[in-house]
């Protein structure tokens, strides 16, 4: 949506308000946007790391099984088929190698407060 001019904010008769209130509004919409990001960063990576760890530690059993892979393409498939190519078995394997390379949960909690 876009906003028309400062022109069509003058017409309503306060010329002076009008450029500092629309500044200020617009900077609480980006604040706001900016902390919805951030949050939606937060809970994203500790939702990935959750579901990295829960398929190491029950399917993989901290090994790369053979096995295992069939089991994550087949989690993958029926994940993508609810939730959308972002649960597919590609990025399944990339959350689970992030929870390999960030095994403790304290590193995660410590990096998903520097998100943002």
């Amino acid at each position: 949506m876009s906003v028309k001019s400062d022109k069509a904010l003058t017409r309503t008769g306060s010329p002076k308000l009008a450029a500092p209130l629309l500044s200020d509004v617009r900077a609480m919409i980006l604040q706001a946007r900016e902390g919805v990001a951030r949050a939606v960063d937060s809970g994203l990576t500790v939702l990935y790391w959750n579901v990295g760890h829960r398929i190491r530690q029950d399917i993989l059993k901290e090994k790369r099984a053979v096995y295992g892979g069939q089991i994550v393409a087949a989690l993958g498939r029926q994940l993508e088929m609810e939730f959308g190519r972002g649960f597919g078995e590609k990025n399944l394997h990339r959350i689970v190698q992030f929870a390999e390379v960030f095994p403790d949960p304290e590193i995660v909690s410590a990096l998903r407060t520097q998100l943002g």
